[in-house]
C-alpha cells in the first residue's frame, strides 16, 4: 500500500532540486479513495512535511485541513474527476517548455524516449492562473492527454502514480531542451510520425510504460 503522503514529500523535494520550480511555486496532489492530498498554499515544496499535505475530497471541494489548498485547486479537482484512472497530478514551471511554448512554438520528438512515452500534448494559450477559466482550459483536454503545456506559465502531468506523472514532466522539460540547444547550432532533425510509432511499438518501451504505472511499495 502506498503512503501517499511520503510519496508527496519525496516529488515535491525531487521538484525543487532538479529545478523544476522555484520557491514556493508548482503544486502537486495524490488520490486516496475519495479524497485527494495536495500541498499547502504558499509553502516552499521541499519543505511540507507529512502532516502538512492538505485533504481535500474530490466530489464537493470540501477541504478538511486546518491550512489552505495550493490556489490551483481547482485544477487539480478537475484532473482527478475527469480521469478516474488516475492518482497524480504535477504542475511544475519547468524553464525550457515555458520558454519554448510561450514563444509559440509545440515541444517536437527529436529522441527516442520522449515519443515512446508521451503520445501527445495539448497546449493552452496564456490564461490566468488560479482561476476556474484555466481550471476549466485544462478540464477541457485531460481527459485525451497526460500532458498540458500552458504557454506564458507552465506543465501540468498526469499519471496512474507519482512516478508516471514526475517522468513526463522531466520528458517534455528535456525535449524542450534539446530542441533549444538543436535550434542555436542549426536546424532540428525531428523524428517522423512513422518513427515516433516504431518506437511506441518496442516492447522494452511497453515493459518500462508499465513499470511507470505501478506505484512504489
Amino acid at each position: 500500500m502506498v503512503d501517499v503522503r511520503k510519496q508527496l514529500c519525496l516529488y515535491a523535494k525531487k521538484l525543487v532540486s532538479t529545478g523544476l520550480v522555484v520557491g514556493a511555486g508548482g503544486n502537486l496532489s495524490m488520490r486516496e479513495g475519495d479524497y485527494m492530498y495536495i500541498s499547502p498554499s504558499g509553502f516552499d515544496l521541499q519543505e511540507v512535511k507529512e502532516e502538512q499535505w492538505v485533504c481535500v475530497n474530490i466530489l464537493t471541494g470540501e477541504v478538511i485541513s486546518d491550512l489552505k489548498p495550493s490556489s490551483e485547486i481547482l485544477m487539480h479537482l478537475e484532473c482527478f474527476q475527469r480521469r478516474p484512472d488516475i492518482d497524480s497530478v504535477l504542475h511544475a514551471h519547468p524553464s525550457y517548455s515555458v520558454a519554448i511554448s510561450s514563444a509559440g512554438l509545440e515541444i517536437p520528438p527529436m529522441f527516442p524516449d520522449f515519443p515512446a512515452m508521451i503520445s501527445n500534448i495539448s497546449y493552452l494559450d496564456y490564461l490566468i492562473p488560479t482561476t476556474h477559466i484555466l481550471a476549466d482550459a485544462v478540464a477541457e483536454v485531460i481527459a485525451e492527454t497526460d500532458v498540458v503545456v500552458m504557454r506564458n506559465h507552465g506543465v501540468l502531468t498526469v499519471g496512474k502514480s507519482m512516478k508516471e506523472a514526475y517522468f513526463f514532466m522531466q520528458l517534455v522539460e528535456e525535449a524542450a531542451k534539446v530542441y533549444y540547444l538543436s535550434k542555436t547550432v542549426g536546424t532540428p532533425r525531428l523524428l517522423t510520425e512513422s518513427e515516433c510509432q516504431d518506437l511506441r511499438n518496442l516492447s522494452s518501451e511497453k515493459y518500462r510504460a508499465k513499470l511507470l504505472k505501478s506505484s512504489e511499495k
